[in-house]
């Protein structure tokens, strides 16, 4: 079998280039709906802002978190050659998206309307969140079954079955919410409720697709009910990798927060120009995630195989590949930030600080990709805690530097060249843990 005997570089690249495109593709969603939320207005424009952090993170923990946990203990009992137990901790998995996404509902409809005021909305614009989030978030178990069930897949190494009906969604979620939200013929303008639904629809019939693709046997795995118990064990086999997992989009949405706040004391063309820097920044992630997720059923099996040392290299490997992509993205930025920064601004003072951003975080991009990449592949190994404490150094950095450089009253630069350091952080303490980090059975006692 390819994932577990073939060339490494060339078998990584054919599982990482579906998974990449689909990412991609949900980055012109985001494009598009909020596109849509501006035809809108300015008040729906600021209420998606309060909402989007929240959304983000729902799509970061169920699809990377909990998903790479749950592809992690699929791929590993396949690689031991054990496929009864992979089927079952398949059943496992959808149990457990499915009570995340009633947690994640029941959150977010009860605590919604107080989340956002604490963010500072008010007025129509809290109207405007609460209403947009009330319907988004009621569809939060379409959210995590569709990741469930794409990570399942992904577990048994295909990468084309998920990465299509992503593909997919992403298509019909862009039609609809278009559709919905700003009325087209027949169909009324429902606003920003209007584009939650469109999502809630796509995703819907994703996972319609899915399940029937596990259920009627076209899979490596054959998703099914009859006669199997749940069992504590094999939740915990989940949940050792993907709850601790979880930790990190929490880590590094906290980072991005304090960013947004410590530049936005700087002023609005600071805080446009750092804004600008940030979107490229979320599209380093598709490639990132791409790799990384590849990696994960092809270092799960040799570890269920017992081939370590291939696990270790198909890791390396992968964080290479990742950190060679951003490394080139972010030679040009550094070298030509216009590239980016013009698409978005002809303003010459927010441009001046989106080229400062670039020329001082671009260089950090390489060691970015190869952290997030090596968090993936740690998850397939089942030994996630390195990275997740690599990312809350990260975070404790930023925190502790940035308020160090608010009380120096430091310039945007400084603030910009700590996104950078941040980064070779994150990067260097992420590669220190797999190094550190044993990936063989423990020794014996005694």
């Amino acid at each position: 079998m390819s994932l577990t005997t073939g060339p490494i570089l060339p078998t990584l690249l054919r599982l990482a280039l579906p998974n990449v495109l689909a990412m991609a593709m949900t980055v012109l969603v985001g494009i598009a709906e909020t596109r849509y939320v501006g035809l809108l207005g300015t008040a729906p424009l600021a209420a998606m802002a309060l909402v989007f952090p929240f959304a983000m993170l729902v799509q970061m923990m169920s699809a990377g978190a909990m998903g790479g946990g749950v592809s992690s203990a699929v791929s590993r009992a396949l690689g031991a050659g054990d496929t009864a137990r992979a089927r079952t901790l398949a059943l496992h998995a959808v149990v457990i998206g499915a009570v995340a996404g009633v947690i994640t509902t029941a959150v977010f409809i009860g605590f919604g309307r107080v989340l956002y005021r604490f963010l500072g909305g008010s007025g129509d614009v809290l109207t405007e969140a609460v209403n947009y989030s009330g319907v988004l978030f009621t569809g939060a178990v379409l959210v995590w079954l569709i990741n469930t069930l794409a990570s399942i897949l992904r577990g048994t190494g295909d990468m084309r079955i998920p990465s299509t009906t992503l593909l997919a969604i992403a298509l019909l979620q862009i039609a609809l919410g278009g559709a919905l939200g700003l009325g087209l013929g027949p169909v009324p303008r429902l606003g920003m409720p209007g584009i939650a639904l469109g999502q809630i629809v796509a995703t819907g019939a994703g996972v319609a697709f899915l399940l029937w693709w596990l259920v009627s046997g076209r899979a490596r795995l054959r998703l099914g009910w009859r006669g199997v118990a749940l069992r504590g064990e094999l939740f915990a086999d989940i949940l050792k990798v993907g709850a601790l997992a979880c930790l990190s989009p929490v880590q590094s949405v906290l980072t991005v927060l304090i960013f947004t706040g410590l530049v936005a004391r700087l002023g609005v063309a600071p805080l446009a120009g750092y804004g600008i820097g940030q979107r490229l920044e979320f599209l380093l992630i598709p490639i990132a995630f791409g790799i990384g997720v590849a990696s994960v059923p092809m270092v799960g099996m040799a570890i269920g195989a017992g081939d370590f040392a291939r696990a270790r290299r198909v890791a390396w490997i992968a964080g290479a590949v990742s950190a060679v992509n951003l490394c080139a993205i972010g030679l040009v930025v550094s070298l030509a930030p216009d590239l980016w920064a013009g698409l978005f601004s002809n303003d010459p003072v927010v441009l001046d600080y989106a080229r400062q951003y670039l020329r001082w975080a671009g260089p950090g991009f390489a060691l970015f990709g190869l952290g997030l990449t090596l968090y993936f592949a740690s998850q397939g190994s089942g030994r996630v805690l390195g990275p997740v404490l690599a990312a809350t150094l990260r975070l404790v950095v930023v925190a502790g530097a940035g308020a160090w450089l608010v009380s120096r009253d430091a310039r945007a630069w400084q603030f910009f060249a700590l996104v950078g350091a941040a980064m070779l952080i994150y990067g260097l303490s992420t590669a220190a843990a797999i190094r550190l980090t044993r990936w063989g059975p423990r020794p014996a006692a005694g």
